[in-house]
């Protein structure tokens, strides 16, 4: 009898045991980690508090040169922050070529770079690993101001860091960088008017999705994330778009929502299969769409810019039907994702501008307000505990109130540095990226 009691209360206290890890570990993500560069639920939010103040002097737990150049965002899991660049290695083939027009790239030939994955201990910022998953030349530029060859930001679950370098292809690596698998796609896209590549991937379960919109033989392609195994392709009627596909549920079933400039449209995850589209948008689309129950918020900013909800739960052709629930055609953002919260959705133009809208009506609470310094955005807005927070190409970071009412909480400046890459929020913590370094601030 007494072993059968110690027996049971072995048992319980595994069961115990396995329960506690199992809501350890299912609550982790939300409230430590940032897996994506929009965010654990890909609208934008964090789980949990971030720092209100910093400068150059106060609050800055650590600042790590980055080699290269690279505008993506860093992830973060555990005690690991990823972040990709690129690497100039040599000269180019030619003369230095000079640059396009309104800050289009160069059109002559590039130098030879390293594409490199890198690990940061998240406690000091100290490298712990770096891998070159390739060594090439571009086939052509990116922007003069705002591109670079590592733009694609990385994704992580856990188990592998997921790195894409579009034309040149996609890495897989485990937590300690050792490569699991790579696969050339065999495509070297060319973008209008060589704007650079820049759409990260998407990771879903087992799945992860690439998008190749560009000016020549568009398609998206969805792999199996342990093997790189190709599952399925469908080919896209597209040109250039830069926006990262929203992997969302409805009907039963996932589906792959992918702004672009002729159409939006949405593919059953598992099959390929086209769900519903939308035309609407104009050119250059590069908002990430997000989600709020029922709706899906798409978005575009430069020719004929517009902002729709759309209904989720119907099929086939959805352009001027009552799905498009409502539609917005100013103040709408080129670069900048939008964030939703507490059915307010917030846009920051790049001009400097951030408005607030009624998810569900469209409903101005303010709009186009203007932030106090005539800063301009490429970074993506992020929220954390009621704050929204906005980092500038400019060396400020603002800080405002998420609410109905306009509110600037904070201004907080790192001199010098310039902010395209968007922010991660974890743990109480903001990782920053600017131009050459990243950052991470954390208030005792």
């Amino acid at each position: 009898m007494k072993l059968v009691a110690t027996f049971r209360i072995s048992m319980a206290v595994t069961v115990v045991a396995l329960l506690y890890w199992t809501l350890a570990s299912a609550l982790a993500p939300e409230e430590t980690y940032w897996p994506y560069w929009r965010g654990p639920a890909a609208d934008g939010m964090a789980v949990g508090n971030a720092p209100l103040n910093w400068s150059d002097t106060q609050n800055i737990r650590w600042q790590t040169d980055i080699p290269g150049l690279g505008n993506s965002s860093p992830v973060v899991w555990g005690d690991q922050v990823f972040l990709t660049t690129a690497i100039r290695t040599g000269a180019p083939a030619a003369a230095a070529p000079e640059a396009g027009a309104r800050g289009r790239a160069p059109s002559g030939p590039q130098a030879e770079h390293n594409f490199d994955v890198l690990c940061l201990d998240r406690k000091t910022g100290r490298l712990l690993w770096q891998r070159t998953a390739k060594t090439a030349v571009p086939h052509e530029g990116a922007h003069q101001t705002y591109g670079s060859f590592a733009s694609n930001s990385p994704v992580t679950d856990g188990r592998h860091v997921y790195a894409f370098f579009g034309s040149r292809g996609m890495y897989c690596y485990d937590m300690k960088g050792n490569l699991v698998w790579q696969k050339d796609f065999g495509v070297q896209m060319r973008m209008r008017s060589a704007f650079g590549e820049g759409r990260g991937p998407v990771l879903s379960g087992d799945r992860l999705i690439l998008v190749f919109d560009h000016e020549g033989d568009s398609f998206m392609v969805v792999l199996d994330n342990t093997t790189g195994k190709e599952i399925w392709r469908a080919a896209r009627d597209e040109i250039s778009s830069w926006a990262a596909p929203l992997v969302v549920e409805a009907g039963g079933r996932k589906q792959v929502v992918v702004s672009a400039t002729r159409r939006v449209r949405s593919y059953d995850l598992e099959t390929g299969t086209l769900i519903w589209e939308c035309s609407g948008l104009g050119s250059n689309v590069i908002p990430h769409p997000v989600r709020q129950d029922d709706l899906i918020f798409i978005m575009s900013g430069h020719q004929n810019p517009k902002l729709m909800a759309i209904r989720l739960g119907r099929e086939g052709d959805l352009t001027d039907t009552d799905a498009v629930v409502w539609s917005k055609v100013n103040g709408n953002s080129y670069t900048p994702s939008p964030v939703i919260f507490d059915n307010k959705l917030y846009v920051l133009t790049d001009s400097g501008m951030i408005s607030c809208y009624n998810a569900r009506t469209g409903e101005a609470y303010y709009q186009q307000a203007r932030l106090p310094k005539a800063n301009s955005f490429k970074s993506s807005p992020v929220g954390a505990n009621g704050r929204l927070y906005l980092a500038s190409e400019n060396e400020d970071v603002y800080v405002l109130r998420m609410g109905e009412r306009y509110e600037v909480l904070a201004t907080n400046t790192l001199t010098d540095q310039v902010f395209i890459a968007t922010p991660a929020i974890t743990g109480g913590e903001i990782f920053l990226r600017s131009k050459t370094r990243l950052y991470c601030v954390r208030e005792p």
